[in-house]
């Protein structure tokens, strides 16, 4: 497959480095009994030491181009099932042979999809074990930013309501084909079975977390204007004078709650 030409479109650049994948793959530690998706295989460089681990493999890849080599290469396996579609669109519930089964999904994701990806996944969350991507270090920091840190912002929010993120580890551009101009990072995504702050109307939370986003330099008074009144925001125990990179998850929740709970009270 190295004759493949890569294609900026669909954001490229293959791992290289068998020790990088080695680490990459304990930390996935497959199983035997377990259903793995794979998002964007390129090159293959995880889906061979993956196919052999598991009980079944499903490869989810965009690019026509990649289709015929990676059939030669695992057609013949049982456990390797491939579909030539967008990730961004697919329904992984439809993978799920038994309704109680649960995916683990795994992937070096393309830069440029990546977080409306993670958005589109945390939708299914509730039929996902776990996810380990390789991400933009950038992007991972977000996904696992604190308060009060400036990676924080509404991707670390709507992820870490649905899942425990965690940083593995970086991985450089020595180490891809073609080089990227950008360190990666390896996260591991754990949705909960039960969120530990329950967004009353899911709607309402993610629509007031991205509206208090909009303009970060506003404080949620200014942001919220529209949604809460200063008063209600302090019923919420929260200080209208911050700024939203200062909240967590909790408190986004209880904001969310309390103007789920208007809106009804309003009809």
């Amino acid at each position: 497959m190295s004759g493949h030409k890569h294609k900026k479109q669909f954001g490229q650049n293959f791992l290289n480095n068998p020790n990088v994948i080695h680490n990459i793959v304990a930390a996935i530690a497959p199983q035997p009994d377990q259903h793995l998706v794979e998002i964007g295989p390129g090159e293959a460089a995880l889906t061979e030491p993956l196919l052999d681990r598991v009980a079944k493999l499903d490869i989810i890849e965009i690019d026509r181009d990649l289709i015929p080599a990676l059939t030669r290469r695992f057609g013949h396996k049982p456990t390797f099932h491939l579909h030539n579609t967008d990730a961004l669109k697919f329904d992984y519930r439809q993978l799920l042979a038994n309704p109680s089964d649960k995916l683990r999904l795994v992937g070096n994701l393309p830069y440029n999809i990546s977080s409306p990806l993670i958005f589109h996944l945390i939708e299914q969350a509730d039929i996902v074990s776990d996810m380990h991507f390789m991400l933009q270090k950038e992007v991972v920091e977000r996904l696992t930013a604190t308060p009060g840190n400036k990676a924080f912002g509404r991707l670390s929010v709507m992820v870490q309501y649905a899942c425990q993120a965690e940083y593995l580890f970086t991985v450089g551009p020595e180490n891809f084909t073609p080089a990227p101009k950008v360190d990666s990072a390896i996260v591991r995504l754990i949705p909960y079975a039960q969120p530990p702050f329950q967004a009353n109307h899911f709607g309402d939370f993610a629509a007031l977390v991205k509206q208090a986003f909009s303009q970060k330099r506003k404080t949620l008074r200014n942001t919220l204007k529209n949604w809460l009144t200063t008063e209600q925001i302090v019923q919420c125990d929260i200080d209208p004078g911050l700024r939203a990179e200062a909240l967590d998850v909790a408190d986004f929740v209880r904001l969310a709650n309390l103007y789920s709970q208007i809106k009804q009270e309003q009809g």
